[in-house]
């Protein structure tokens, strides 16, 4: 049995029912299941944030969803937690999360230097590096779900 509610985010945001035909197909693989939504909470959800607040984490989160092109993965990100002021840190967070997603290749100690001078230790840098790759595996997720349910439809 899932040591997590059900259903699953991806389940919430589908309004797919566990009992479904996908939902059991989803459950064939219930380590698949339980390890995507163990990293949803603790990147996101963190019993312990650290210095990456909760509403930096969202934000981060909402911004790669935003550029993903999943508008509810995005509003789902946006309510967990009030948007943080701009700020350096804010825009210097997005910013990486730009560089990260879009030119990982460029990606350089510099970056990572200048997080670090805003305050994030390298516990922090390592949750918003993972939590920007994260969310566009749970947008291809929702995607490919989609397309099975459309299909389903059809």
């Amino acid at each position: 049995m899932p040591d997590f509610p059900s259903p699953d985010l991806i389940e919430d945001l589908l309004g797919l029912a566990p009992d479904s035909a996908i939902g059991a197909l989803r459950r064939q693989r219930p380590e698949a299941l339980r390890h995507a939504e163990g990293a949803y909470r603790e990147l996101l959800l963190p019993p312990d944030p650290g210095g990456l607040s909760l509403a930096e984490r969202a934000a981060l989160a909402r911004h790669v969803a935003e550029r993903e092109g999943d508008a509810a993965l995005a509003a789902h990100f946006a309510g967990l937690a009030p948007t943080p002021d701009p700020s350096p840190r804010r825009d210097a967070l997005l910013a990486y999360a730009e560089k990260v997603a879009m030119q990982p290749e460029a990606t350089a100690k510099a970056d990572i230097d200048g997080l670090a001078a805003l305050g994030l230790t390298s516990r922090d840098i390592v949750a918003a590096t993972q939590l920007i790759a994260f969310v566009p595996y749970q947008t291809r997720l929702l995607a490919g779900l989609r397309a099975l349910m459309q299909e389903k439809a059809a």
